[in-house]
């Protein structure tokens, strides 16, 4: 059973979680039963779902096995044809009776992922309207997948490109945007004309099963979106041996990305992955300083820090170093550390303790590398999941923090002289996922944005994601795009075609 250890309890927030999930009005969103082929199943086996805020065990989901994938692929290829048969535009109303059903259930979907997740519930609720915001947008891309026509080399021939569905797609989603990530996903191959078998994380499998029940009452038919949780070895091996599934798109670390790369070779998958992040935001001297501490809260704080465009690695010009530590401390000490169902929280807890203790581990060796902490210390009576807010200044770069993702609440601030110098500090990383520049010199803007090794660039915004964009890494941080017209080529093939002998 999957069960974390916690071994402090937040005690003014025991049964919270409980509480709110007992009352809500679908009570079959936390029924825990996988969907295969259509069928709601009740497995033998557990996991048990906790509160991580708590620890306290809040729901059971059914526990699927190499067999039940096994199961799923064999679905999935049968409904294959038939989706790939509807045209463009039914496929298309189908997402958007999911998308319409998402939102119109958003409360309980968003209490759903705060009890299993820990994120604040406004948060979550965010996160809901994005998610949906993705079905609606593939909708309306699957209907322009344009083919190409070719101006013909050869006399007498008419040449062709079309786009066609790959076929059976695997999505193996995080657990720091459980919804969404599901539906910028699925929405994608579904709009292509490909069934998506999807296996969440173990530590958020609520919130998908629910959307996959909105996504059954929309009318998508059977075998063509399938939800299975268990032990991510043993479900994620049948779908990187079986060659039927052709198309496969993770997001997660960059650890397991290369594993789940390097089987998904045996097979030569279309593989599409979105890794980890390691985002600088660099302040020049010559900003406007509330608008940049205000971006810099939000692109560091935002989903209590668990999330892959956080910044990572602020770097901040001498000019304004010590100007920028005042305020961004001030804005600090604002934020509230509590359960996420409690409305004034603004930092829940780490959904998993290992994500807690690297968090530890890097300020305490910073602290011993000569870094000042200007913030609270810690405080355990919380429980072991939550990190206070943390800010530490004269961050060096040899310091863990200013070399390997943080993936919480911490906020690492490092001074720098001159644009040569943070660029090649900032570049210096495997990983190029986002980054952030703040400035009022538009030369300098557009120089940098051109030199950064980074995939997506925020200028003078933290705030520069949603359907449209192409959101993906350089580097070490993936491979392909999600969202954008981009997305839904990851679920494409091209088919060249050449008609010959026309002029007779």
């Amino acid at each position: 059973m999957h069960v974390q250890n916690i071994r402090h309890r937040n005690l003014c927030s025991v049964g919270l979680a409980k509480k709110f999930l007992q009352g809500l009005q679908r009570r079959d969103f936390v029924a825990g039963c996988a969907f295969i082929d259509g069928n709601w199943i009740a497995t033998a086996q557990k996991d048990v779902v906790v509160d991580p805020a708590t620890g306290e065990e809040i729901a059971e989901v059914s526990r699927c096995s190499a067999a039940d994938i096994n199961l799923a692929i064999t679905a999935a290829e049968h409904s294959f044809p038939a989706w790939r048969g509807l045209l463009p535009v039914e496929r298309g109303a189908i997402l958007r009776c999911w998308a319409k059903l998402m939102r119109q259930h958003s409360e309980e979907l968003a209490i759903l992922v705060t009890s299993e997740q820990g994120k604040p519930l406004e948060e979550a609720r965010y996160e809901i309207a994005y998610g949906a915001g993705f079905l609606d947008w593939f909708a309306a891309e699957g209907e322009r997948a344009y083919g190409e026509t070719i101006p013909s080399h050869k006399v007498g021939s008419l040449l062709q490109v079309r786009m066609q569905p790959i076929g059976v797609a695997a999505a193996i989603t995080p657990w720091n945007f459980p919804v969404a990530m599901i539906t910028r996903k699925a929405g994608a191959a579904l709009a292509a004309g490909c069934p998506v078998i999807v296996k969440p994380a173990p530590e958020t499998p609520l919130s998908a099963l629910a959307v996959a029940r909105l996504a059954e009452e929309a009318g998508i038919p059977r075998g063509v979106i399938q939800v299975l949780v268990g032990d991510p070895i043993e479900l994620s091996a049948p779908l990187l041996r079986d060659s039927r599934v052709r198309a496969l798109s993770f997001t997660g670390s960059t650890q397991v990305g290369r594993l789940l790369l390097e089987r998904s070779a045996e097979t030569v998958k279309k593989v599409s992955l979105e890794l980890g992040g390691h985002a600088p935001l660099i302040v020049f001297d010559d900003v406007d300083l509330q608008k940049t501490v205000a971006g810099a809260m939000a692109a560091k704080f935002a989903t209590s820090g668990q999330d892959c465009l956080a910044a990572n690695r602020i770097y901040v010009q001498r000019g304004v170093y010590s100007a920028f530590l005042d305020a961004f401390a001030a804005s600090m000490a604002r934020l509230k550390v509590g359960h996420g169902l409690e409305p004034s929280t603004s930092i829940g807890p780490m959904t998993k303790l290992s994500v807690a203790n690297k968090c530890r581990v890097q300020i305490e060796d910073a602290i011993a590398k000569g870094a000042r902490q200007i913030s609270e210390k810690e405080n355990l009576s919380l429980g072991q999941n939550f990190v206070v807010p943390t800010l530490l200044a004269d961050v060096t770069d040899d310091m863990l923090i200013a070399r390997e993702e943080t993936f919480g609440p911490v906020a690492a601030v490092l001074p720098f002289d001159s644009e040569d110098e943070v660029l090649a500090r900032a570049n210096a990383s495997e990983m190029g996922l986002a980054a952030y520049i703040y400035t009022e010199n538009l030369r300098r803007a557009i120089r940098l944005s051109e030199r950064i090794e980074y995939g997506m660039v925020g200028i003078n915004t933290a705030s520069f994601t949603g359907p449209p964009i192409p959101f993906g890494g350089w580097k070490q941080s993936g491979l392909g795009r999600e969202g954008s017209r981009h997305g839904i080529q990851e679920y494409m093939e091209l088919k060249y075609v050449c008609f010959g002998d026309l002029a007779t």
